[in-house]
């Protein structure tokens, strides 16, 4: 099947594998003219997502040429934290309490949550800018470092000026990969988060699969994920949430209309034996794709930045890939660069890949191959630093 790879660059992506055109995701109303033009009397059968930035403007896409696709509307909850939650809760979906403040209101207001809360901005992803409070001290503070990480990433408007406030959810979390064909939610896997993520900030580490949770947890989280896509108003296309099993049952906390981001989607080869991009794109075309149990388990270990400076080298790599059951491992940040932890940096140092007989040994595989790198930084200099 020929692909068109349309991207928000300067230059096409991947020009080798497929053809592609470049548009400013920024320009909505251009980019969908640009696009129309270059796809001008070819068939196409389905527009496809890959990340948040681009799901709204694949929508319209899809509208334009009469293929099965999400609403504007659907595809705008995925981008704005306020508008889904608000969304959820007129269905009645089980989320965290949340409460919808003004950034310029923060010292004078009230707050209606108890503590803990978590702070959220409410359009940016991967963790980044989302801080747990347990008290007012620590609330003021989370929002005026969120603020300042909102001033550098170009958000203006509405979503700039606000934060969302949210119960702070115990228990452990969980990740679901699926699409949805025709309203009907389809599931792909579920992603054990095994190492638990209670803050202050919720930075990704390790995805396992298959879930260890019984027949009957796994049937309330489908159908609670389920529910959610339908308050979306969500028909077509791939679904990635985000969960925590609470005392009360599965309280959804992240929906988006798109994939697992990053490299993760390799761990749906490894353990469906499937590229997550042909399970989707066959998805999209109307083809039902036969989905056999797993036999072995597969898990990934986003590398954490844990520290920040300058990456000077990586050391232990030859002895972590020889790590029983380790797929691979992938360094994405080269010397020189700069490391930005949470919650203001946006990236992982990597990632570490193993597939074993069970749940147990993949995860112990995972964590022996990461015991074994080490990660040799030094200082950022500035003129301040020189100064002091």
């Amino acid at each position: 099947m020929p692909i068109m790879v349309i991207s928000n660059s300067e230059h096409s992506l991947v020009p080798d594998i497929a053809n592609g055109i470049t548009v400013d995701f920024g320009q909505p109303e251009a980019a969908l003219e640009t696009i129309l033009a270059a796809i001008e009397g070819k068939p196409v059968a389905c527009v496809l997502a890959t990340d948040d930035t681009c799901v709204e403007l694949c929508s319209r896409l899809a509208r334009k040429l009469d293929l099965p696709h999400n609403t504007t509307a659907a595809a705008l909850l995925t981008q704005r934290k306020d508008l889904a939650r608000e969304a959820l809760a007129r269905a009645g979906c089980n989320i965290p309490l949340f409460q919808l403040v003004a950034l310029q209101d923060i010292d004078a207001m009230q707050l209606q949550l108890p503590y803990p809360v978590v702070v959220k901005p409410l359009g940016l992803s991967a963790s980044r800018g989302v801080i747990r409070a347990d008290n007012k001290i620590e609330f003021h503070t989370a929002c005026r470092r969120i603020d300042a990480i909102l001033e550098t990433v170009g958000i203006t408007g509405f979503a700039r000026q606000h934060l969302l406030v949210e119960s702070y959810i115990d228990g452990p979390e969980y990740a679901v990969e699926g699409f949805m064909v025709g309203g009907d939610f389809r599931l792909l896997t579920i992603f054990d988060k095994p190492e638990p993520l209670c803050g202050p900030f919720f930075e990704e580490t390790y995805y396992l699969t298959p879930t260890r949770l019984n027949t009957g947890q796994r049937r309330q989280l489908v159908e609670e994920i389920t529910k959610c896509c339908h308050a979306y108003g969500l028909e077509q296309g791939p679904v990635h949430a985000e969960a925590r099993l609470s005392v009360t049952g599965p309280v959804l906390l992240e929906l988006a209309a798109r994939t697992i981001g990053g490299q993760c989607g390799q761990l749906i080869e490894f353990s469906l034996r499937q590229k997550l991009e042909e399970l989707v794109i066959r998805g999209m075309c109307g083809i039902t794709p036969e989905i056999d149990d797993q036999a072995e388990a597969a898990g990934v270990l986003m590398i954490p930045i844990t520290a920040a400076g300058i990456l000077k080298r990586v050391e232990g790599l030859t002895a972590a890939m020889q790590t029983e059951f380790v797929r691979d491992i992938e360094i994405h940040i080269n010397p020189g660069y700069e490391l930005i932890p949470l919650p203001e940096g946006a990236s992982y140092l990597g990632f570490i890949f193993a597939q074993g007989p069970d749940f147990e040994q993949t995860y112990g595989a995972l964590q022996s191959a990461y015991g074994k790198l080490r990660f040799i930084t030094q200082p950022k200099w500035t003129l301040e630093n020189m100064a002091g």
